[in-house]
């Protein structure tokens, strides 16, 4: 599996590599090529004639900022369909996310912390004062964190600010990820955990110590959470 948060800056690098090149046309062949991918296979899924494609490589036209999307996120879609083979071969040599890291964004205004409970159907288990706002999140595989980051990489997945909530899915008890931030030197202003019903109290003793606001989420699914995040985009 290939995180969305990956799957977005391949995309975006790519994207900007065409845009930027001296010919563009060149430029969508070679990644075209790069995908292993025939000109009739990308116009099936784009749902135009190979001639379309053939004559934008060939520089008889100029694709416009929603073709190059377009024709970049069917090559993405191809290479899922095979097991995303060249993005996960491009995310390593790009250096470019960690598999514990799902998803991750920065706001562009500040979310109040209310209406972000609520968007990730949280129960507030804490009882420390909660923030007023939060400006982004991190959703991470719980298990590939505590298996692979280490106290470096943990700066990382707190993005631009600690301001922030770190929720953590697959979670069994919920001790793990606050014993994680309780040793970080940086601590987010809020964790959700997902995952789980019962929650160690220790979990609950340990935010309550470092002053972070824990939340359970009770989402059915991940993707019901991530569909919920993704809502506060728009």
């Amino acid at each position: 599996m290939v995180s969305k948060y990956i799957r977005d800056i391949v995309a975006r690098r790519i994207a900007g590599d065409i845009v930027w090149s001296n010919d563009i046309g060149k430029s969508l062949k070679k990644w075209r090529e790069v995908f292993n991918v025939l000109q009739i296979d990308i116009a099936k899924t784009m749902g135009v004639s190979p001639s379309v494609i053939s004559d934008y490589e060939k520089g008889r036209r100029l694709p416009g900022a929603r073709f190059i999307r377009r024709f970049v996120d069917a090559l993405l879609r191809i290479d899922e369909e095979r097991g995303w083979p060249i993005v996960r071969d491009l995310a390593k040599a790009m250096n470019i996310g960690n598999p514990a890291i799902i998803d991750m964004r920065e706001f562009d205004r500040p979310i109040p912390i209310d209406k972000f409970i609520t968007t990730v159907k949280g129960l507030i288990l804490s009882t420390k004062t909660s923030p007023q706002y939060i400006y982004g999140y991190t959703v991470l595989d719980s298990i590939e964190a505590i298996e692979s980051l280490s106290g470096t990489e943990f700066f990382q997945i707190m993005g631009m600010t600690t301001q922030r909530a770190l929720i953590f899915t697959r979670v069994t008890t919920g001790r793990s990820p606050m014993v994680a931030v309780r040793v970080s030197p940086l601590k987010p202003a809020v964790v959700v955990i997902h995952g789980t019903r019962k929650v160690d109290p220790l979990a609950i003793r340990l935010a309550d110590r470092e002053n972070v606001m824990l939340v359970l989420s009770i989402h059915n699914t991940i993707q019901e959470l991530l569909n919920g995040l993704n809502a506060l985009w728009y």
